[in-house]
């Protein structure tokens, strides 16, 4: 059976009642799933095997005062360690890059360490381009 990659909206909650084992970082809250899939500017990609989400990717789309048109920032992609090396990743990213593409978004852009082969393999094959700058990215902690 194939695995199929759509992109949830408002009222798909009940998609992620069954997520494989190691797809996403914590057990699926049901009350932050409803405020993702209720914000507009979230969005997440999911692959389904069997009825089980095998695999994810999400993202937020944004406006910025200085730019004519929105971006895509991807957040995170994940899947299940039974379902990698598959192309279900880059399905994923697909969907979110077309999910974009009807939001008027320009590009779409993540970060990574070069040192997560896994990663930059993944949005080379996606046609990323990766800047040959050295980036680097500081965390806030917000909490105390």
């Amino acid at each position: 059976m194939a695995v199929d990659v759509r992109v949830l909206h408002e009222g798909d909650e009940y998609v992620l009642d069954g997520v494989a084992a190691d797809v996403f970082d914590e057990p699926i809250d049901a009350g932050a799933v409803r405020e993702f899939l209720r914000d507009p500017h979230h969005h997440i990609a999911v692959a389904i095997d069997d009825g089980v989400v095998v695999g994810f990717a999400s993202a937020v789309h944004y406006v910025h005062p200085d730019k004519p048109r929105p971006e895509m920032w991807i957040n995170e992609v994940g899947v299940a360690p039974t379902h990698q090396r598959r192309g279900i990743a880059r399905d994923l990213l697909t969907a979110l890059f077309g999910a974009g593409r009807e939001l008027g978004c320009t590009e779409a852009w993540v970060l990574t360490e070069r040192s997560n082969g896994a990663a930059m393999a993944l949005y080379a094959s996606a046609s990323g381009e990766w800047s040959a700058e050295d980036e680097v990215m500081f965390t806030f902690r917000l909490t105390t």
